[in-house]
């Protein structure tokens, strides 16, 4: 089934009364052109979010977690290799490690909730270089999402938690610089979007401040670049 530029217009500004699940909506993930202007249907999303940009950026609800953000337990250890979380088990193998442009991986599967009703996931990656802390929105290899969803996400996490106390319970500088950015995998769906021609992504990434960076394996080893 295909969908017009309308079609999508509308699907936005209907489900844009929830923007802190805006970035689950299906339509974000919808891949293929627009049947009457030929227009990638994420690029009707994203120029719709670049003209509602304020709104889309002060209408995230904040939790702040009254429990540690740190989570003592988490080690790195891959214990469970066969559960099928591709995604949670490259954040672990990851862990501790130092990597150009991101810094330190210094946590994986961050809580944002502060109770069990909460609507909000977890960060992927949260990674230190001295200056600046990025939330890292992981996608696996083979993700099939979309690089505005993988966007929305990690943006929507950066403004859902309480920086402040982040900064505080990671003993990390209160003049740190945060900052969501996609961590996608070279070569996968994510990275190929953005090779392409996508005006109205690229644009809504710089109002974000969303610097994607770009993971490679080698030989069981990961390497992130900025291209």
């Amino acid at each position: 089934m295909g969908y017009t530029r309308n079609d999508i217009l509308e699907q936005c500004k209907a489900t844009f009364q929830s923007i802190s699940t805006f970035y689950k909506q299906p339509f974000i993930n919808y891949r293929g052109k627009t049947d009457d202007t030929d227009e990638y249907y994420t690029e009707v999303a994203a120029e719709f979010l670049c003209g509602h940009i304020t709104e889309f950026t002060n209408g995230i609800d904040a939790i702040t977690r009254e429990s540690n953000y740190k989570i003592s337990s988490h080690d790195g250890a891959v214990k469970n290799p066969d559960s099928g979380r591709d995604e949670e088990i490259i954040a672990m193998k990851m862990y501790g490690k130092e990597y150009d442009f991101v810094g330190k991986i210094i946590d994986y599967q961050t809580p944002l909730k502060n109770k069990q009703s909460d609507e909000a996931g977890k960060i992927d990656l949260l990674a230190f270089d001295g200056k600046t802390l990025r939330i890292l929105e992981l996608k696996k290899p083979d993700s099939i999402e979309t690089m505005l969803r993988c966007v929305l996400e990690g943006y929507t996490y950066l403004k859902t938690v309480n920086v402040s106390k982040l900064l505080a319970d990671f003993n990390l500088p209160g003049s740190t610089i945060v900052r969501a950015c996609p961590f996608v995998f070279k070569n996968g769906e994510q990275y190929q979007e953005i090779l392409g021609q996508r005006p109205h992504l690229k644009r809504l990434m710089d109002l974000l401040c969303s610097k994607p960076y770009y993971i490679s394996e080698i030989n069981g080893k990961f390497f992130v670049t900025e291209e």
